[in-house]
């Protein structure tokens, strides 16, 4: 595969740079290490919202799992917004995660990227853990990571996820947080005008839950960042328009391959979706609904697959509504006015994101030109074919479903997340903007830089995700001096606002003049307009 001519026009080069190498520099500048301190008794930490909590300690880091930050949505309260937490007396102990929310599991996993999420499953599931180098006064900055999944799977106790590299580089505290997923988070009903998005109340709760007692575990609930990758990156601009007392809940925001290109249902085409769930679960209305063992709601998901499903289109058979109570506005929008637009912003998308869903797909490689062509109208109307022969022409020997894919990964993922960025700039609204680039030889290179490959990178954590079929062949120098580079740069982000950390190549703010984007691939560069091919085709009259 050749690069396309945004590629090539690069204006800064950095060789790789070791693992080693890039947490010095961070140690040096901004953001300070914290010293590890050896294994002692186990932390305890009065809440300021009430209640007593005994954690653990790993590796120099005081440690609190299966927190409840808000009631269990069961019985009467399935499909009800989140509840305050009842509290409990004396001292609980958190020193186990709690249940991951139910969804679909199967042993072993896909072919991509293994298991995401695994047993026990529980509706009793709104926890969340805490990593913090230490329970004490410190006002360190904070990290709320929403994982993704698809809307339907996903955990924040899954080991990909630990809080601790970024706690102990960063000197970080890292919260990571369980919602309600699938059927129980993502179904409308519409009842007496009442709202759906019940999976962002829960994120709402959590956060909420965050500002209020994360100073007893050494955190400053004014210096929050909210990251997520995917359906979490997609929530996390969905939280953006919230504004209690008059102020964000947070202060900055990490977009990893956010779909903001998704067409969030009205409650009307909600409604419709909810009538087909009804009949697939043999229920006629919610109350009914309620009775069903979580079990039946999950089985029925897969025959939501078959029923929501459209060629040519990533498969999501629960999505967020424009309810109008819990969001009224696309998520992206709410970056941009309002309490969102004095969020600083750090945005960016893989190459080929859509390779994750398609590229090993035996029935999608056997597309057609013309079945390419049907779906590129739908985005390109009577220029499909112009559309077609540029994508083509930027992939040398492209088979029609190469094609396909990058027109997903456009549709779906980069040009939204370029659009906001415009957006944002154009207002003189703080974003940075990225690429990463670096493809995975799994799978005789198949799957490319697809979604998802970024996340173990970020995380610097590759001992924990060695089940994960998607990183095999990487080359260790390559992918640790990456992995250092990107971990090193979003701590510098969390901490300040600003992703430049020595010795990462720099990287200036995404504007209407150099729309500079950093190109993280084995040789980490900072490029001019590095989608501006592909934004002008998909909207001609652009600068």
């Amino acid at each position: 595969m050749t690069d396309d001519p945004s590629r090539r026009r690069v204006l800064r080069n950095s060789g790789v740079l070791t693992g080693a190498a890039l947490l010095s520099g961070l140690a040096g500048g901004r953001a300070a290490q914290a010293a590890p301190s050896a294994d002692g008794p186990s932390p305890v930490v009065d809440l300021p919202s009430g209640g007593r909590l005994r954690g653990g300690t790993e590796g120099g880091l005081h440690v609190f799992k299966g927190v409840p930050y808000a009631a269990p949505p069961v019985g009467a309260l399935r499909w009800r917004p989140a509840q305050p937490h009842p509290g409990w007396r004396g001292t609980r102990d958190a020193i186990a995660f709690g249940p991951s929310a139910p969804q679909p599991y199967r042993e072993g996993g896909d072919q991509v990227l293994g298991t995401h999420g695994s047993p026990p499953f529980d509706e009793d599931c709104l926890t969340l853990n805490v990593w913090t180098p230490g329970a004490d006064g410190a006002k360190r900055p904070v990290m709320v990571w929403i994982h993704g999944g698809g809307f339907i799977s996903g955990s924040g106790s899954l080991p990909n996820y630990s809080g601790e590299t970024f706690s102990r580089d960063g000197d970080l505290v890292v919260v990571t947080i369980n919602y309600r997923l699938g059927p129980l988070g993502y179904l409308y009903f519409g009842e007496d005008g009442a709202g759906g998005n019940f999976w962002l109340t829960d994120q709402l709760a959590a956060l909420r839950w965050v500002r209020e007692n994360i100073s007893a575990f050494g955190g400053d609930p004014e210096d929050i960042t909210v990251a997520g990758q995917s359906g979490g990156a997609l929530s996390v601009a969905a939280l953006a328009g919230a504004r209690p007392k008059g102020r964000p809940l947070f202060r900055r925001a990490i977009l990893q391959s956010p779909p903001l290109g998704l067409q969030i249902p009205t409650r009307a085409e909600s409604l419709e979706r909810t009538a087909a769930f009804l009949d697939i679960a043999g229920a006629g209305n919610v109350t009914e609904l309620r009775a069903v063992p979580w079990p039946r709601l999950i089985a029925a998901t897969y025959e939501m697959f078959g029923r929501t499903g459209r060629w040519g289109y990533w498969s999501t058979p629960f999505l967020p509504v424009l309810d109008g109570v819990t969001l009224d506005r696309d998520p992206a929008d709410l970056l941009l006015t309002g309490a969102g637009a004095d969020i600083d912003v750090l945005i960016g998308w893989t190459r080929e994101e859509a390779n994750f869903a398609f590229g090993l797909s035996e029935p999608y490689a056997a597309s057609t030109k013309d079945q390419v062509l049907a779906r590129a109208r739908d985005t390109f109307g009577n220029r499909a074919g112009q559309a077609y022969t540029a994508y083509e022409e930027a992939r040398p020997g492209a088979r029609p479903v190469d094609v396909l894919m990058d027109l997903i990964t456009d549709d779906l993922f980069r040009m939204p997340a370029v659009e906001l960025a415009e957006r944002r700039a154009a207002r003189g609204r703080p974003v940075w903007a990225y690429q990463f680039n670096l493809p995975t030889p799994a799978h005789d290179g198949r799957l490319a830089a697809a979604h998802c490959l970024e996340l173990p990178f970020v995380f610097n954590n590759f001992d924990k995700w060695s089940q994960a079929p998607f990183l095999a062949g990487l080359a260790p120098r390559i992918r640790d001096g990456l992995a250092a580079t990107m971990h090193t740069a979003w701590i510098s982000f969390i901490r300040t606002g600003d992703p430049n950390v020595h010795p990462v190549p720099r990287w200036d703010r995404y504007d209407q003049d150099s729309r500079t984007t950093m190109a993280l691939d084995s040789v980490t560069t900072s490029v001019s307009d590095l989608a501006g091919h592909w934004r002008r085709l998909h909207h001609p009259a652009a600068p």
